[in-house]
């Protein structure tokens, strides 16, 4: 894991069209922004977990659908 210290309006870029924005500092919590390219999508983890096990019971689902036919 790579570790960065950076001050509001700073900012990162990852792969030449992603850009990560430190927006505001207020206590412990750090907000940022992403811009990224539509087809890049972009979710905070619990998000991305929650969209991954549905993803993953969808597709127990449909194979047990092939199996049983």
């Amino acid at each position: 894991m790579l570790v960065l210290s950076r001050k509001k309006n700073e900012s990162i870029v990852i792969n030449n069209d992603i850009t990560i924005v430190v927006v505001e500092i207020r206590g412990d919590k750090v907000r940022l922004g992403v811009e990224a390219p539509k087809e890049i999508p972009v979710h905070r983890r619990e998000v991305y977990e929650a969209i991954r096990r549905s993803e993953l019971a969808q597709d127990k689902a449909n194979e047990a659908e092939t199996t049983e036919s």
